[in-house]
């Protein structure tokens, strides 16, 4: 996990994941939308290596199959930080924090899902048929969010206010 002084770091996490903790001067492509923002920021970059990281290397790893199916491997070496920023910490590596305690956007999404899938399980079992819409509705709006990639809840809960970050101090994006 070695870089090259000519090498810039792609973090292809979440937004909110990202304003919580990043690798400082690190870019921000997040695989979400690594295939529509990539072409732009490697269009301005000067480094010969892109480095891929995310939490723990599996993002970076599908990030890498779409680095190299976009056309880019002639230009640029790309590699994976194997570990993510997890070992990146764990090797004493400064990290830019916003927040001291953060829960991502999709854990709370599935903390929500969850409570209702189970809330409503609860209603059917307890003689109430109508709470079976319930489920229906959180399923529905799972297979509507694995198929298109857009999810309102994660939308909605990003923007409370529990999850508004600092404004950073230099933009990296």
């Amino acid at each position: 996990n070695s870089m090259s002084p000519q090498s810039v770091i792609f973090d292809v996490r979440e937004q909110d994941e990202f304003d919580a903790e990043h690798v400082p001067n690190s870019v921000f492509v997040p695989l979400s939308q690594f295939a529509h923002l990539a072409p732009e920021k490697l269009a301005s970059c000067s480094a010969d290596e892109i480095v891929l990281m995310c939490r723990s290397g599996t993002r970076a790893k599908l990030a890498l199959e779409q680095f190299r199916q976009l056309g880019y491997s002639d230009r640029f070496k790309a590699t994976v930080f194997d570990g993510g920023i997890l070992e990146w910490k764990k090797q004493g590596k400064a990290v830019v924090q916003r927040k001291r305690f953060h829960l991502p956007v999709m854990r709370q999404t599935q903390i929500v899902i969850g409570a209702g899938v189970l809330g409503a399980s609860i209603g059917v079992l307890s003689g109430s048929p109508a709470a079976a819409w319930l489920s229906a509705f959180f399923g529905a709006g799972l297979l509507f969010a694995g198929s298109t990639g857009w999810c309102g809840l994660a939308l909605l809960l990003a923007r409370m206010p529990w999850n508004q970050g600092d404004t950073p101090a230099c933009e990296t994006r």
